[in-house]
């Protein structure tokens, strides 16, 4: 006992840094958990906006503040005397009494959380330094003219299943008409034209936004879900010329009105305000 007294290694300080490490480690899966859940639900733009910086800036000084108990706690817990060599300390993880002596496994199962951290994010950082986010919904129109034309794809579905598609959508959008051909036996053939250029700016930009949504609703295991989905966005824009912008309030911004629409809650903004 004397041995491990003299080692010059402080447990208790020791136990108190793997605790700050799991705390670490909680409150760093907070600050992504809160990244990837975005904005909560509000009654207006800017309350969505301050609830989430708000919560995002507590997060963060979370983590600032389990960071400096870790560093504190690193400098009181010592290190090994060279004249009392640990010896077979590794033989403490074959101890079956794992209430006595945690130590050994928590460390090394932080330290190999800290290794695979530390490789995924170098992982993440090329990738995005290579990649642009081509789904972004803050991708602006001129973005979407430069961006090369999708080559179409084909889906292999019974006709019963291309049937109940198109009738559901077409109960979900009365003032819509879509007609279903088959001209070719039972391959169903659906002609949307799209890609025709409008004289008028106004839907330049409504065609600019439609391919971004196009990009955006891939979800190639459920087809109906994106084609709903889909027309649920493009019939938002319905009352283009009589729904003001969510930010500024405003129907009419250098000659136009909102043409954005949000993808998930389908409010009207500007170009310049869906920033």
């Amino acid at each position: 006992m004397a041995d491990v007294m003299n080692v010059g290694v402080n447990l208790e300080a020791f136990s108190q840094a793997i605790n700050a490490i799991q705390a670490l480690r909680s409150s760093v899966t907070r600050v992504f958990d809160s990244l990837k859940d975005g904005m909560k639900n509000k009654e207006t733009l800017e309350g969505r906006e301050k609830a989430f910086i708000t919560e995002f800036q507590d997060n963060l000084q979370a983590v600032n503040r389990d960071l400096n108990e870790l560093e504190r706690l690193s400098t009181l817990v010592g290190r090994p005397s060279e004249s009392h060599p640990l010896h077979n300390s590794g033989l403490l993880s074959l101890d079956p009494v794992q209430d006595k002596t945690p130590l050994y496994s928590q460390l090394l199962q932080a330290y190999k959380w800290s290794n695979k951290l530390q490789y995924h994010a170098g992982l993440a950082s090329s990738l995005l330094n290579q990649q642009s986010l081509k789904r972004s919904a803050n991708q602006m129109g001129a973005s979407a003219k430069r961006r090369p034309k999708v080559q179409p794809s084909t889906l292999a579905l019974p006709p019963q299943y291309v049937d109940d598609v198109i009738s559901r959508v077409g109960r979900m959008f009365p003032d819509v008409s879509i007609e279903l051909f088959r001209p070719n036996g039972t391959s169903a053939v659906l002609l949307l034209d799209i890609w025709s250029k409008s004289n008028y700016q106004v839907f330049q930009k409504v065609t600019d936004h439609a391919t971004t949504a196009l990009l955006h609703y891939q979800l190639p295991q459920m087809p109906d879900v994106v084609v709903r989905s889909f027309m649920t966005w493009l019939r938002s824009y319905v009352k283009l010329f009589q729904t003001p912008c969510q930010r500024c309030g405003k129907f009419l911004q250098e000659g136009l009105p909102p043409t954005w629409r949000d993808f998930r809650t389908l409010e009207a903004f500007h170009d310049t305000c869906r920033q």
